[in-house]
């Protein structure tokens, strides 16, 4: 196969490609700035419909690998910023590779559209711009490149690894406080983990089967006391973890919600409603379980 990585210089557009390479296909980075390994440099959000034809010519495949992550915030209305980012160039790529005749897509998303998916009833979607936009781009996507061009849609939870000048962005506030002497604290939940590495498997997995498929990606399901413990012993500082009680989080999190709403500020996950995330297991079950210690070692040391 030859595919077009959409984001091939990020954390898991890295993965990706290297899985791609590894497997014998062949593959396209594109990104919206000049680097090591980039092939062309385009941001999709603003290029042409012609634009992106030329780009795709050619290409068995497309993966975007790009868009805003649930971290996004700023001053009015998140949910605009959120389609530009993350349905606006997965609708465009997708027409352009219909166009072209690809024959199979792979969107890296979000595990919550998992949740959402399998836990109505939490109305995740309601709830989180964040999590409407992941909906979006599954939707939108797939109507737009119709039956013959399957789109799979990667369902990504907490990553651990390291790529070429890129760790997991959420990590980096994580990792700087556990390298510290302040004392850890965790929620009673806990979430699904993986490696860098394993999303750029199921990818690649994906592409060649053309399966169109919703794919949570999981290895190791890590209560978030387990995930401290093993990443303040991979970064040398060990030390206890305590528990927060679950009224503490919520209080917290209402908290936060109120200073966001008097500062005009608009989360693409809505703070006062994290509780409903971070006291829960989101777990999902590992289609082959494997520890994650490896790559929570990388991220720690990076």
């Amino acid at each position: 196969m030859k595919i077009l990585v959409v984001g091939g210089s990020g954390l898991l557009g890295h993965h990706v490609l290297e899985q791609l390479r590894l497997r014998g296909h062949e593959a396209t980075t594109v990104a919206r700035t000049p680097r090591e390994g980039v092939d062309r440099v385009l941001d999709v959000a603003a290029a042409s419909d012609e634009e992106l034809r030329e780009l795709v010519a050619g290409h068995d495949g497309v993966v975007f690998a790009g868009g805003m992550d649930d971290r996004a915030v700023g001053k009015g209305p998140v949910a605009p910023r959120l389609y530009a980012g993350n349905v606006a160039p997965v609708v465009a790529l997708l027409r352009a590779a219909r166009a072209a005749g690809c024959t199979r897509a792979a969107v890296l998303a979000s595990y919550y559209t998992y949740f959402d998916r399998v836990h109505p009833e939490w109305e995740l979607a309601a709830k989180h711009p964040y999590v409407r936009s992941r909906n979006e781009q599954a939707r939108v996507g797939r109507e737009t490149a119709g039956p013959d061009l399957p789109v799979a849609i990667i369902e990504v939870p907490f990553v651990f690894g390291v790529a070429p000048g890129r760790v997991p962005e959420w990590s980096v506030p994580l990792v700087k406080w556990i390298r510290s002497s302040a004392p850890l604290f965790a929620p009673a939940g806990g979430s699904a983990a993986t490696s860098a590495r394993g999303v750029g498997i199921v990818t690649v997995e994906a592409l060649e089967d053309a399966s169109g498929a919703d794919i949570p990606v999981v290895e190791e399901n890590l209560h978030w006391k387990d995930m401290l413990t093993r990443m303040a012993g991979a970064a040398g500082r060990a030390r206890p973890v305590r528990t927060i009680p679950g009224a503490v989080v919520t209080a917290m999190f209402r908290l936060g919600g109120f200073v966001n709403r008097v500062a005009g500020k608009h989360p693409g996950l809505a703070i006062e409603h994290l509780d409903g995330l971070f006291l829960r297991e989101l777990f999902v079950e590992p289609p082959v379980p494997r520890s994650v210690d490896e790559a929570i070692r990388e991220t720690a040391k990076a």
